[in-house]
């Protein structure tokens, strides 16, 4: 196999680099061989990893047939021993989307059987009243469910295609990195259970925005995918440490205008005509009690106290953990990669959260393809959320049908719940290794400094609390202050190590070898 040279601009086929990949490559003919011909055809790396994302996408929906043909409507059990349940088709009647209820304007207490407003924020309500819209009026409710399902899978599928396609554009020379978000098992799982795919797609685009250096339009995207879950407005915290590192004050100041004008302008006129039916998400996501998936949920359940106080204490964890990133952006010797560090403050709210729908796995997987792109570590992780899916669905089977029904105790669930934390902690740590020890980061093995940073990328720092007796590693060629500078910092070519699963074994931290 051939070297990779730092200077070279062709993509980096993964089969180069992970042990994973090439081994996995042989079912397909083997690793990719030096006189291979790539991006001469209509076969380009984005063309095959969106049909290989839209291919897992009609995987996931056959994977729902069991409850399409009856589960969801005829037994509550059918749907969980199947694992192929689906908040869609409920919520079509639970909201009044089939009686025409507006959202956010009429009351649907009636429908709902308690809840007065529909408590999704306004861009996802928007999305589901298209839906709505595009289904077929059927007298027949269990054909219409079906129907409206059907919409909203077609229109899912269209932002399975554009987060697979903006995640391929992020890293230039890394397009194939984006199969693992394609190949994701939890992504096929999951993708139809709920709208989120809608956020996670807006949220891709606004990271190739940025890493175009286009900071007014990534704040626009992720004052749009704000505007549909909250999760994405975390992006703006690692941003801010990282352009303050940089000295890059006016590129976040861009992007912050441009994240609250996108937000307020989808939510201002909804707030003015309808108060109390806009603020219902945040009233609700703030009363509800813990809930599934959660490690309060344990706690909870093993000591029998409800725990009320459940907000102080994840907002608690969420500061020092926001804390921890801060000190790791500041301090690590050469400033983190943005997804890296996009990647560890969303991780971050999922677990300090009162609730983890199996769903929230989509969040994470694009920032994990982007943060971390090894199969190993990501296909570790990745099971552990299949075991957590498996796990909420057998667990809701056992509390369905009662103590002599099959499915998982409390006490087997909190194992699954347990795996999906683990999971999540131990991708968190490789990516804080890689942060702390880029020479381990093999995103930077070309002589790449963050292809997702836009005007952060090979741009020197302004400030730094990281350790001035330590000389931050570079491939030769790479530094920002120039080629003469990585050579006295004792930086070595990727080509020592031979495109092997391995960091180059020759690096020097100032004076000091690199284990």
């Amino acid at each position: 196999m051939a070297p990779m040279s730092v200077r070279d601009d062709s993509p980096v086929p993964p089969t180069a680099q992970d042990k994973v990949a090439s081994a996995g490559s042989e079912l397909i003919g083997g690793p990719l061989g030096r006189r291979a011909l790539t991006g001469t055809n209509w076969w380009t790396p984005v063309r095959v990893v969106a049909l290989v994302a839209l291919g897992m996408f009609a995987l996931g929906m056959v994977q729902k047939l069991p409850c399409y043909n009856g589960g969801w409507f005829f037994g509550q059990g059918a749907q969980y021993v199947s694992a192929c349940y689906s908040d869609i088709p409920h919520l079509y009647t639970g909201r009044g989307f089939a009686d025409g209820a507006v959202p956010y304007l009429d009351s649907i207490t009636k429908y709902s059987g308690g809840m007065e407003y529909l408590e999704y924020p306004v861009l996802t309500g928007l999305f589901m009243q298209v839906a709505a819209w595009l289904t077929p009026g059927s007298e027949n409710m269990v054909h219409a469910q079906q129907m409206y399902w059907l919409v909203n899978a077609g229109m899912l599928m269209a932002c399975t295609a554009l987060l697979v396609v903006c995640v391929a554009r992020v890293h230039r020379r890394r397009p194939w990195d984006a199969l693992l978000v394609a190949l994701a098992p939890a992504f096929a799982l999951t993708a139809t259970i709920n709208w989120d795919l809608l956020a996670v797609s807006l949220t891709a685009a606004a990271m190739l925005a940025w890493s175009r250096n286009r900071p007014v339009l990534f704040g626009v995207l992720l004052g749009l995918a704000t505007a549909a879950k909250l999760y994405p407005v975390l992006l703006l915290g690692p941003l801010l440490l990282l352009c303050w590192r940089a000295g890059k004050f006016r590129d976040f100041g861009l992007a912050l205008a441009g994240t609250a004008g996108a937000w307020l302008a989808t939510n201002v006129p909804v707030m003015l005509v309808a108060w109390d039916g806009w603020s219902k998400f945040y009233s609700f996501s703030q009363e509800r009690p813990v809930d599934f998936g959660s490690i309060w949920l344990i706690i909870s359940q093993r000591t029998g106290d409800p725990l009320e106080n459940a907000n102080t204490y994840g907002t608690v964890l969420m500061l020092v953990g926001c804390a921890g990133i801060a000190l790791l952006a500041l301090t690590a010797p050469r400033r983190p990669r943005f997804a890296q560090l996009a990647l560890l403050v969303v991780a971050l709210f999922i677990l300090t959260n009162k609730v983890y729908s199996p769903q929230y796995v989509l969040w994470l997987i694009p920032l994990a393809a982007l943060a971390r792109p090894r199969w190993r570590d990501f296909l570790i992780w990745q099971t552990c959320e299949v075991l957590y899916f498996l796990g909420i669905w057998y667990y809701l089977l056992y509390n369905h049908g009662g103590d002599n029904n099959h499915g998982l105790t409390p006490e087997a669930y909190h194992l699954a719940i347990a795996a999906h934390i683990l999971g999540t902690l131990y991708l968190c740590g490789a990516v804080v290794m890689d942060a702390m020890r880029p020479e381990r980061d093999c995103v930077r093995w070309d002589g790449s400094d963050d292809p997702s940073g836009g005007v952060l990328d090979h741009t020197p720092d302004r400030f730094s609390l990281a350790d001035p007796t330590k000389t931050p590693w570079y491939p030769e060629g790479s530094h920002p202050a120039g080629a003469d500078s990585a050579a006295a910092a004792g930086a070595t070519d990727p080509e020592s190590h031979g495109g092997r699963d391995e960091r180059p074994m020759t690096v020097r931290w100032g004076t000091t070898p690199a284990p």
